[in-house]
């Protein structure tokens, strides 16, 4: 019997091994062997992909991304921590599909070039918001009403990262320091042409605030509320240790708040929705405990009365990382969009400039997510 489409094994060229890579990606590529097979692996520390090695031993290994590119392959897991947009480019025009670690670029320029040479080549694009295939956060949106809902509250209680991985085998190495400074220039030159002169403050929650973390609520969040009209607010505070931003989203006030908290391992996030007769809350642990359930909880009562209820859901064990691949998997064979494509992503680095602007100079932003393609 000859293989389906949709039950073939995808060659797979991974390029960055480093901590997500180790923690989420590499493992599951692992356990997912029936859909997928790691052809190749890169990075540029000799004991990183020592490591991812180990557990793909089958892999070619190179240093340089773009030997990988040489191999025949069929999608690129571009894992890396500065920008992915050359990776990418450079993927689609020699034919392969490509999925990209959020953020998905720094600047919407980039972005742009991204998504139009995937198109030109014919290939899928996609991003990882693994928030998105969240068991809870997709329970939530099947049951989401979002003209019902009045006010909204995004918040993230950030802490310290290494008693969350400390029990992984990690091995992330050093790289030559003339090329790492080099690569800090470059990430620096790609904000330059992201948001341009701003207070150096801001330009520095832009880079490792908005992009590295607040992305992923921004996102989930458009994932049930739709676009934003209008970033009403935004501000920068405790020393660039907290940002507070206000959206519309059409009837519906949204306030993020941000806030690093390093005196206690805690780390938490909620993404609260309050209607006239319901209320719902997502409460998300850290990102870097496999298969640690987030919890729905759901509030309902009595209209004029004082009975109310009150349920608390855990919808699966299933790890959101896993449910991304398997994504990524059905959108290659399946020949169709991802549910996160590029061209949404595009649009929340775009939101991320229009809050970095407005914290700078006090002025509302609107249609902040608005992005024109050629």
């Amino acid at each position: 019997m000859n293989e389906s489409r949709g039950d073939r094994r995808l060659r797979v060229g991974v390029v960055g091994c480093g901590l997500i890579a180790q923690v989420m990606h590499l493992p599951y590529l692992r356990e997912l062997s029936d859909k997928f097979e790691v052809s190749a692996l890169c990075d540029l520390s000799s004991e990183a992909l020592s490591s991812a090695s180990e557990m793909h031993p089958q892999a070619r290994t190179f240093g340089h991304w773009e030997d990988v590119l040489g191999e025949p392959l069929d999608v690129v897991l571009v894992l890396v921590g500065g920008s992915h947009a050359p990776v990418a480019i450079a993927a689609a025009e020699a034919g392969v599909h490509v999925f990209v670690e959020k953020p998905m670029c720094i600047s919407p320029t980039e972005g742009r070039e991204m998504v139009e040479a995937c198109g030109r080549a014919g290939v899928r694009l996609m991003v990882g918001y693994m928030k998105r295939y969240d068991p809870a956060y997709e329970k939530l949106a099947v049951r989401f009403d979002r003209g019902s809902v009045r006010f909204a509250r995004i918040t993230t209680l950030e802490s310290p990262l290494e008693p969350y991985v400390a029990h992984y085998p990690l091995r992330r190495g050093t790289i030559d320091p003339e090329l790492a400074a080099a690569l800090v220039a470059e990430d620096e030159r790609r904000v330059d042409e992201a948001v341009g002169e701003l207070a150096p403050g801001i330009r520095h929650v832009y880079r490792s605030i908005l992009l590295d973390s607040m992305i992923h609520e921004l996102n989930a969040v458009r994932g049930l509320l739709g676009e934003p009209d209008t970033v009403l607010f935004a501000d920068i505070w405790g020393e660039g240790h907290g940002v507070t931003a206000t959206l519309r989203y059409g009837e519906t006030e949204c306030v993020f708040s941000w806030v690093d908290l390093p005196g206690i391992a805690h780390y938490e996030q909620e993404l609260a929705f309050y209607a006239a007769g319901a209320r719902s809350r997502l409460v998300f642990p850290s990102p870097f405990l496999r298969s640690m359930p987030t919890r729905l909880v759901l509030e309902g009562g009595v209209e004029g009365a004082s009975s109310s209820w009150r349920t608390e859901h855990t919808a699966s064990y299933e790890e959101a990382f896993k449910r991304e691949l398997i994504e990524l998997h059905a959108a290659i064979t399946e020949d169709r969009e991802p549910r996160t494509p590029g061209t949404d992503a595009l649009r929340d680095v775009a939101l991320c400039t229009a809050i970095a602007r407005a914290a700078d100079d006090g002025r509302p932003r609107s249609r902040p997510t608005e992005v024109e393609l050629s």
